[in-house]
C-alpha cells in the first residue's frame, strides 16, 4: 500500500465523507482472519495520520477482550478502541474484504466490510455515526456501496448519501398508540416492564442506555439508530438516550429505565437491576422498534 501519509484527511466538521477521505478507502482486500481484516483497517489509519500502529493493536484487544461485539449488523464490524495517545486525530478507514472473514459472532458473521474508527474524544463523529446507520440501513445505498468499482466510486456514494435520511421500507419503524388528539402516547401510558422516574411539569421522564466496550463507536451507532425510532414515535420529549461503556454503564443503570447493547455486552453487564434488551442489527430501526415495544407493551 502506498504511503499516504501526507494526505490532509478529515476536516473537522464531522461529516462521514470527511472523516472517511478517499485516501482511506481499500476494496477487495484479503484478509486470511478478523484480525488481518481488523489490521488492514488500522493500516488506513496510520497512513493517512489518524493514528499510529499501537491503535490498531488495541483494537485487536479489544474484540479478544470484548467479544464480536463490534459486528453490528450483517456483514459489517465497526473496529475501534477507546480514545489513546495512538490516537492523533479523529478519522475512519473503509475496507471491503475480497473474501468474508469470521469474527465468531452468533448471528452477523461472516463480515465483508470493516469500518474502523479511532476518535479523540465521544462526541466529535457523533454526527457521522448518524449518516453511517442511515446509508448501510438503507439497501440501496448499501448495495450501490458494495459495487463500487473504486475507492473514488464508493467516496461519491458516501458523499451524496450522507445527507439523506432514505431507510427501506423493511426497517421503517411505526409510531405506537396515539391520543385522542392524534399525538404518540407518551411512555408513562404504555408502562409495560421499564420502570418510570418523574420529568418535568409531572411528565415520566426516561433514560435508555446503548452500552458497548468503550463508548465511542458502536453505542453511538446503536444510539443514533434508538434516536430515530423514538423521533418517529415522537417520544423524543420522554425519553433520553446516552451511549455509554461497560464500567460506566454498572454505574448509571439506576438512572435508567433499560439498556439496549448487544449480546456480548449483556453477558458482561449481568445483572445492573434494568431490562437489558439485546439487539443484532445495529442498523435496523425494525429490530429497534421491537426492542422498545417490547419494553413498553406497546
Amino acid at each position: 500500500m502506498s504511503d499516504v501519509s501526507g494526505v490532509s484527511g478529515a476536516s473537522g466538521s464531522g461529516e462521514l465523507s470527511d472523516l472517511i477521505p478517499v485516501e482511506a478507502i481499500r476494496l477487495d482486500v484479503a484478509a486470511p482472519d478478523w484480525r488481518g481484516a481488523v489490521r488492514a483497517a488500522g493500516e488506513l489509519l496510520v497512513a493517512t495520520g489518524v493514528s499510529t500502529d499501537a491503535y490498531t493493536e488495541e483494537m485487536a484487544r479489544n474484540v479478544d477482550e470484548n467479544g464480536p461485539y463490534i459486528v453490528i449488523a450483517p456483514g459489517f464490524a465497526f473496529a475501534h478502541a477507546r480514545p489513546s495517545p495512538a490516537v492523533r486525530r479523529t478519522g475512519m478507514s473503509w475496507v471491503r474484504l475480497a473474501t468474508p472473514v469470521s469474527f465468531g459472532h452468533e448471528t452477523n458473521d461472516p463480515v465483508h466490510l470493516v469500518v474502523a474508527l479511532a476518535a479523540t474524544d465521544s462526541g466529535a463523529h457523533t454526527r457521522a455515526m448518524g449518516a453511517l446507520a442511515r446509508l448501510l440501513a438503507d439497501s440501496g445505498t448499501a448495495a450501490e456501496l458494495d459495487r463500487a468499482p473504486t475507492p473514488e466510486a464508493l467516496h461519491a456514494v458516501l458523499v451524496r448519501a450522507e445527507g439523506g435520511d432514505a431507510e427501506s421500507p423493511a426497517t421503517t419503524a411505526e409510531t405506537p398508540a396515539t391520543t385522542t388528539r392524534g399525538e404518540a402516547a407518551s411512555p408513562s401510558a404504555h408502562a409495560g416492564t421499564a420502570s418510570r422516574k418523574p420529568g418535568p411539569a409531572g411528565h415520566e421522564l426516561h433514560k435508555i442506555l446503548t452500552v458497548c466496550g468503550n463508548g465511542v463507536g458502536t453505542s453511538l451507532f446503536l444510539k443514533s439508530t434508538l434516536d430515530k425510532v423514538l423521533d418517529r414515535w415522537k417520544w423524543g420529549r420522554y425519553v433520553s438516550t446516552e451511549a455509554t461503556d461497560t464500567i460506566s454503564a454498572k454505574g448509571k443503570a439506576s438512572e435508567a429505565v433499560a439498556i439496549l447493547t448487544s449480546r456480548e455486552i449483556a453477558r458482561t453487564l449481568g445483572d445492573v437491576g434494568v431490562p437489558v434488551r439485546v439487539v443484532e442489527d445495529f442498523t435496523s430501526t425494525k429490530e429497534v422498534d421491537a426492542a422498545l415495544r417490547d419494553l413498553y407493551d406497546v
